[in-house]
């Protein structure tokens, strides 16, 4: 009698992601220690800066990577994340807008960083993307500081800077990403439609998520499940700079610019910064001149009017029409003796009375030696020192037209 058995059910192949180790612990001793095995650990030279450049599908991380390089003095070329991913596999899972295993993208992406030319600096472009690779990226970090200090107590093994992470996300929001993305596909029709004709230039790349309004936003849902908080819990570790990416192209770039300046608390060795952080920045310094000057003239004719008024007198009697002589060339040198300049004050009062009025003075004390009586007996002459009060004054000089 035959019996009747319910159909076994199909073997289901695992997709990547169940395959894949999630344990970022896991993966990043994995790949630290093939990459031990294949070049060494004290040749594991990853850049000393590393700008991280995430952002929302359409926010013109491309369009502002050269940019960034310029702003950084950066000259290696950036690294692509997704150009980095070449595989059939990875295209399958791009395409869909969806993203590569995070043990791959570690892998290549740490191994790309280890070339000599992103020792100085380098531009990562889309990552991290994932939470793990998040945590992947902050074991980085503390392994390259703990190599950092191993080689602090080599004197014989070459020094490593600190290394500096900067963070940072264009962001636009999603109605804006999907008309940029939608936008980029026809602007690549137009383009490979015109190489195809002409037989001149190069096919960009066509990506399924640029044609289709679903792929786009889900490419955008992607980025912000996934993407967007990774990112944003880097803040409390690394600099992070969130820019609207919203804008025109300028500001935009302009934002950039500002979140990127100099800053030497954050870039110089603690003990190079220790040793100079003592000196007052110059926008500290000019930030509020002009109060100051004002506030130390009127202090002038209140507290020591006798003075000052000697020194504007000077000035207007005898300096002044020396500089008149030089009115086209915006730049007169003037040498005096006077006593009166003798007192360090009048100095202070000759430099911010030129200020007030439009000039430049710098001061330069020179002594000068001559000779006043010569010893017939014993052949030694006696000389006197004299100041001399060198007073370079800048403006603006007089523009002729010529012909």
């Amino acid at each position: 009698m035959a019996v009747n058995r319910a159909p076994e059910p199909a073997s289901k192949s695992l997709a990547p992601d169940d395959l894949e180790v999630k344990d970022a612990l896991l993966i990043f001793n994995s790949v630290w220690k093939q990459l031990e095995n294949e070049k060494g650990k004290l040749n594991l030279r990853f850049p000393t800066e590393l700008i991280l450049l995430g952002g929302a599908p359409g926010a013109g991380k491309g369009t502002n990577t050269d940019f960034i390089r310029q702003v950084r003095d950066i000259s290696a070329p950036p690294i692509v994340v997704s150009e980095l991913l070449d595989t059939p596999e990875a295209q399958r899972i791009k395409a869909q807008g969806g993203m590569v295993g995070d043990r791959e993208v570690v892998l290549l992406v740490f191994h790309k960083l280890l070339e000599p030319q992103f020792q100085n600096g380098a531009i990562l472009d889309g990552f991290p993307r994932t939470k793990v690779q998040v945590e992947c990226l902050k074991m980085l970090y503390d392994r390259m500081k703990a190599l950092r200090r191993e080689l602090l107590d080599n004197p014989h093994l070459e020094q490593m800077k600190p290394p500096v992470f900067h963070i940072m996300v264009l962001f636009v929001d999603e109605a804006e990403s999907i008309r940029r993305q939608l936008m980029r596909g026809r602007q690549v029709i137009a383009h490979n439609e015109e190489v195809t004709r002409s037989g001149i230039g190069e096919l960009w790349e066509e990506r399924a998520t640029d044609f289709n309004e679903a792929l786009a936003r889900n490419r955008y849902r992607v980025f912000k499940e996934k993407t967007y908080d990774a990112l944003t819990s880097l803040k409390q570790l690394f600099h992070f700079h969130f820019i609207n990416a919203q804008a025109e192209l300028v500001v935009v770039q302009e934002n950039i610019l500002n979140e990127l300046e100099y800053q030497s608390s954050l870039e110089l060795d603690p003990r190079t910064f220790h040793a100079i952080g003592g000196i007052p920045l110059a926008s500290n310094i000019v930030q509020h001149a002009r109060r100051d000057l004002v506030r130390r003239l009127d202090s002038y004719e209140y507290d020591q009017p006798e003075l000052f008024h000697r020194i504007a007198q000077l000035i207007e009697s005898k300096f002044i029409p020396i500089v008149v002589r030089h009115a086209i060339s915006g730049r007169a040198t003037i040498s005096s003796e006077d006593e009166i300049l003798e007192d360090p004050l009048a100095l202070q009062m000759l430099i911010d009375i030129f200020s007030e009025r439009g000039y430049h003075a710098v001061i330069d004390i020179r002594r000068r030696t001559i000779p006043q009586r010569f010893d017939l007996e014993t052949g030694q002459i006696h000389c006197e020192q004299i100041k001399v009060y060198r007073i370079a004054v800048f403006f603006k000089g007089s523009e002729i037209r010529r012909g």
